[in-house]
């Protein structure tokens, strides 16, 4: 990943809430333009991502299932010839199926087969390029043909000798189990996975152990979802998460991502701000400085991973 450069380095960008018109995160009515045309969620991609560089962030995490994530961030790339210290990542193993509606019955369909990973990788390669440095499996489960699938893992270990490095995220309340089998995945007696990304929030801390054997492992460690889906926002957080922002003059979402900075595993955690406002909020979590007590009120919120999930699962596309 890129060096540290600022204070910031450690947050980066999500693309999820602004690649495409519909997605589960809470407050996104309040968000985004009341017409999300393409041009439209293209122009806030395109601000939030000047904003996020100005402040130091240098990794922007994208996929093909976000919409025209990859096309939006592509254009900017192109635009900004200055930004050539940004990490790119993305992500195949979904695919958009919305065709950019709100009231689509699926927004996206996940497969993990060769085919899939053959098609989504020419995709992305018209689009970003050379400039692609991350493609991860998207959302890893511990049933996923992706672990097992050797013409598959011969496939992405030739992506990784021309120079892509090539990782996984998860998603589930087995996060845990499919990190660590993840981790046994070899080519030739090397590891082939050299970067994960997984849920970790205040809510949902069951993947920390696994996520440190990971990062002990020498992989490096993305946490997406550090606001779990804006149920960790101001207007939907815990009251014991509001009291401790309250006490550090910060907003709940720092408070939030500071929690997650706080793990010596974290290398990178995602801000999926959708304004600037929230970006420049969120990035403040880079200067909390949380006691002994906060951090014990904080822990106590962790829920059960199966009802998290069930929760999440439930969560409409806005």
């Amino acid at each position: 990943m890129a060096p540290a450069t600022t204070p910031t380095f450690r947050i980066g960008l999500g693309l999820a809430a602004v690649g495409r018109p519909g997605y589960i995160n809470l407050g996104r009515e309040r968000d985004l333009p009341a017409e999300r045309t393409v041009d439209a969620m293209r122009a806030r991609t395109h601000e939030l991502l000047d904003a996020a560089y100005a402040r130091g962030v240098r990794y922007v995490d994208a996929a093909r299932s976000y919409g025209r994530s990859e096309e939006f961030l592509a254009d900017w790339l192109k635009a900004r010839p200055d930004a050539d210290d940004v990490v790119v990542g993305s992500k195949w193993g979904y695919t958009y199926t919305a065709d950019w509606s709100t009231e689509a019955e699926h927004h996206e369909v996940k497969d993990h087969g060769l085919a899939t990973y053959e098609r989504q990788r020419a995709e992305t390669d018209a689009l970003l390029g050379d400039r692609l440095d991350l493609y991860q499996i998207h959302s890893v489960t511990p049933d996923s043909p992706a672990l097992t699938d050797e013409r598959l893992h011969e496939r992405l270990a030739e992506a990784a000798a021309a120079g892509v490095t090539i990782g996984f995220s998860t998603s589930g309340p087995a996060q845990a189990d499919a990190v660590r089998a993840a981790l046994a995945v070899t080519v030739d007696g090397e590891p082939l996975f050299r970067a994960v990304q997984s849920t970790f929030n205040l809510l949902e801390t069951s993947a920390a152990p696994a996520l440190a054997e990971a990062h002990d492992a020498g992989l490096t460690v993305i946490v997406k979802e550090g606001m779990a889906n804006g149920r960790l926002a101001g207007p939907h957080a815990p009251d014991a998460l509001r009291a401790v922002a309250a006490q550090t003059s910060l907003g709940c979402d720092a408070v939030a991502l500071a929690f997650v900075l706080r793990r010596p595993w974290a290398g990178v955690v995602l801000s999926g701000a959708a304004t600037t406002g929230q970006l420049a909020s969120n990035l403040r979590a880079a200067a909390a400085d949380l006691d002994e007590d906060q951090l014990a009120r904080l822990d106590a919120l962790a829920e059960d991973p199966r009802a998290y999930w069930a929760r999440r699962g439930q969560l409409p596309w806005h």
